[in-house]
């Protein structure tokens, strides 16, 4: 019983940590840096943990279910969807291409964490659920993870869009400026991400290995 309850406390730690990726950072800031509500981008970061919550509750069902696995191939795959879409994000801001309010507020951000539970490391995490023989407490693991996401992902876009807010308040035009940065670096860093999923990682190789 104390090895259970060890690794629940576990994976709500990791759940937090997994929240400070630096893949998530990136693309929720592109997202964070058109907010001045310090509460619309807390809500941001529940959505996105929300989202990343339902496919790693989705996906780790089915491997406790069905006994399914990860090919290395699928999953560098995965992961490259992940760094297309920062490319994507960071073009939008980059060009300050508007979408709808309803969109933005509540569709992006959820696309964006169902996008990433794929990817990353929320896949080794579910390398610890063999070790959990009860599929029903492993189903339960999952869930105090997503918790541990959505909290820390809470958190992490509040620190971003604190200190944003209250500049923008006192200098004009440094919104559009965090916004520039923001795409930018979400821009290059889907770049980086992209060539070394396909080339040093070995997704365009024929070589793939994770």
């Amino acid at each position: 019983m104390l090895n259970l309850a060890l690794a629940f406390v576990t994976s709500l730690l990791l759940g937090m940590r997994h929240a400070t990726d630096p893949d998530h950072i990136v693309a929720v800031s592109t997202i964070v840096s058109r907010e001045r509500s310090i509460s619309r981008a807390g809500g941001i970061g529940v959505l996105w943990g929300i989202g990343h919550t339902l496919t790693i509750l989705i996906v780790g069902g089915a491997i406790i279910v069905l006994k399914l696995a990860f090919s290395p191939t699928l999953g560098l795959s995965l992961e490259m969807i992940v760094a297309a879409m920062l490319m994507l994000l960071g073009a939008l801001n980059v060009l300050d291409v508007r979408p709808s309010a309803v969109v933005s507020d509540r569709v992006r951000p959820f696309a964006v964490g169902v996008v990433h539970g794929l990817a990353g490391s929320a896949a080794a995490t579910l390398l610890l659920l063999p070790l959990i023989g009860d599929a029903r407490w492993a189903l339960l693991y999952l869930v105090v993870f997503g918790l541990g996401t959505i909290a820390g992902m809470a958190l992490v876009t509040v620190a971003i869009a604190v200190p944003a807010a209250l500049a923008a308040a006192r200098v004009n035009n440094l919104q559009r400026s965090i916004r520039l940065a923001s795409g930018a670096i979400s821009l290059v860093f889907g770049m980086y991400l992209s060539w070394r999923i396909g080339y040093v990682d070995g997704l365009f190789t024929g070589l793939p290995r994770q």
